[in-house]
C-alpha cells in the first residue's frame, strides 16, 4: 500500500511557514518579527533537506514549498506596507518574482506542452528568496539599506523570470525533438 505523502515531516515543516506568516502579521514587536523571519528561513532550508534525506519527496511537497514561501513573503510585505516600512513601488518590486511565479504556474497548467516539464528550484530563484529575507531583516535592523536591497530583489526577480522562461523554452524545444514512441516506417 502506498504511503500517503500529504502528512510527511517535510510537508509539515513547509506548512509551518503559513503559521509563521500569520504570526508575523499579528505581531509588531521587532524581536518577534526577527525570530519569525529566522525560523521561516530555517524551515525553507529544512523542508527540502528532510525530504531528500528521508526520501519522501512528493509532488504535493514540491508544490507546497513554494506556496508556503509566497504566503510568508506576502504576509511580511503586507505588514510592512500597512506599517509604512514599504512603499507601493517597493512592495511591487519585492513581489515581482512571486507574482510571475503564480502566473507561470497557471500558464504551465493551461498549456499542454508545459505540463510534463518538471519545475525545479533554480539558483537565481533561491538568490531572490535570500535577497527578500535580507531585505526584511534590513527593514527591522538597518532601514537605510532597504531601498538598495529592494532594487537588488527587483533585478534578481527579473533575472529569475527570464531564467525560468528560457529554461521552459529550451525544454519545449528539447521535448519537441525527442521521439515519443517507436518510429513509423519511412
Amino acid at each position: 500500500m502506498a504511503r500517503p505523502t500529504l502528512f510527511t515531516l517535510p510537508n509539515l515543516v513547509s506548512s509551518s511557514r503559513v503559521a509563521l506568516a500569520v504570526g508575523f502579521v499579528a505581531s509588531d514587536a521587532v524581536p518577534t518579527r526577527l525570530a519569525l523571519i529566522g525560523i521561516a528561513s530555517l524551515t525553507d532550508f529544512l523542508d527540502g533537506w528532510l525530504a531528500r534525506r528521508t526520501k519522501v519527496v512528493s509532488r504535493f511537497g514540491a508544490l507546497l514549498d513554494p506556496v508556503a514561501d509566497r504566503l510568508f513573503v506576502l504576509g511580511v510585505v503586507i505588514s510592512f506596507v500597512l506599517g509604512g516600512q514599504f512603499s507601493a513601488w517597493q512592495a511591487t518590486a519585492i513581489m515581482f518574482r512571486d507574482v510571475m511565479s503564480v502566473i507561470g504556474f497557471f500558464v504551465a497548467r493551461t498549456v499542454s506542452w508545459l505540463r510534463p516539464i518538471p519545475f525545479k528550484a533554480r539558483l537565481i530563484g533561491k538568490a531572490v528568496t535570500v535577497a527578500q529575507l535580507l531585505t526584511f531583516l534590513a527593514v527591522l535592523l538597518l532601514p537605510s539599506l532597504v531601498t538598495w536591497l529592494v532594487v537588488v530583489v527587483a533585478l534578481l526577480g527579473v533575472g529569475a523570470t527570464v531564467d525560468y522562461t528560457l529554461m521552459l523554452w529550451r525544454e519545449r524545444v528539447r521535448t519537441a525533438s525527442t521521439p515519443v514512441g517507436p518510429s513509423v516506417g519511412r
